[in-house]
């Protein structure tokens, strides 16, 4: 189900890190300050941000699941009522419907993804870590390149 930015529609994952002092959340890969000032922010930066977080899934998802179906992961979306925004990345689309069957391996085939199901976990895990290691190199060096700035 693609929507249009509302205020309701938000990155978050439920698993927040950044409360116990990682720059970095494990859960949805937002600074910090990203997840503090969400709801402060204006549609054109929330935007900012999605694009930002959809590159890196693009980065990361597409080269681990190069077989899958983007018709059929749309329509799995769909009849799973996820909410995306209407310009999610192909990335975004597979890596929703990944983590969909992570919790219900049984809805595998249906998904569109063209993956094993003994590769599930195995590719879960690279997507997790590869993502969070380019989240961090990403606010690493946003943070070093804003500090030269001030020198």
């Amino acid at each position: 189900m693609s929507t249009s930015l509302s205020g309701s529609l938000s990155p978050c994952a439920g698993k927040c890190s950044t409360v116990f002092g990682d720059q970095v959340c494990r859960g949805c890969r937002r600074f910090s300050t990203e997840v503090i000032e969400w709801n402060r922010y204006t549609d054109a930066q929330k935007i900012m941000i999605w694009q930002r977080l959809d590159e890196q899934l693009d980065r990361i998802v597409l080269p681990l699941v190069p077989y899958a179906n983007r018709s059929q992961v749309d329509a799995f979306l769909s009849s799973r009522q996820v909410r995306l925004l209407n310009s999610s990345s192909q990335g975004r689309r597979i890596y929703e419907a990944l983590r969909i069957c992570k919790r219900a391996p049984e809805l595998l085939l249906l998904s569109g993804l063209n993956v094993v199901a003994d590769q599930l976990e195995s590719i879960w895990q690279q997507v997790d870590t590869q993502l969070y290691t380019l989240a961090v190199a990403n606010f690493e060096f946003t943070w070093l390149r804003a500090a030269s700035f001030g020198m």
